[in-house]
C-alpha cells in the first residue's frame, strides 16, 4: 500500500505564500494520478487541485491563478504551491493517489494525514 507524507503547512499572513510536500513512498509516483483536497471546520472536504500520470493539471475555481500543483519524480514528491492566501484558505490540506484524474475523493484510495495551513494576520 502507499503511503502519503505531507509537510509544509504553516501560519502566513493574508497575501503570503506556502508550499506543500506530499512525499509518496513503497510505490512510484508515476504510477498514480494525484491531487490535494482541503477540509476547514465544519465542512466538507474540498477538492483543490490534481495532477494526471500524463501530467495533466485541473485546479478548483477558488485556487486557480493561485496555486500550482506538481510533479518531481527523482524526488517522489507532489507540490502544492499556494500563492496569495486568502483567510478562506485556511483548512486541513491532504494529499491523495488513486487511478483516477478526478474532483471526486472517492476516487483516491490513498490519504495522507494531512497539514495545516493558517491564513491570518
Amino acid at each position: 500500500q502507499v503511503q502519503l507524507v505531507e509537510s509544509g503547512g504553516g501560519l502566513v499572513q493574508p497575501g503570503g505564500s506556502l508550499r506543500l510536500s506530499c512525499v509518496v513512498s513503497r510505490r512510484a509516483l508515476s504510477s498514480y494520478d494525484m491531487a490535494w483536497f482541503r477540509q476547514a471546520p465544519g465542512k466538507e472536504r474540498a477538492f483543490v487541485a490534481a495532477i494526471s500520470q500524463s501530467e495533466d493539471t485541473y485546479y478548483a475555481d477558488s485556487v486557480k491563478g493561485r496555486f500550482t500543483i506538481a510533479r518531481d519524480y527523482a524526488k517522489n514528491t507532489v507540490y502544492l504551491q499556494m500563492d496569495r492566501l486568502k483567510p478562506e484558505d485556511t483548512a486541513v490540506y491532504y494529499c491523495a493517489s488513486g487511478d483516477n484524474f478526478s474532483i471526486y475523493p472517492y476516487d483516491y484510495s490513498d490519504w495522507g494525514q494531512g497539514t495545516q495551513v493558517t491564513v491570518s494576520s
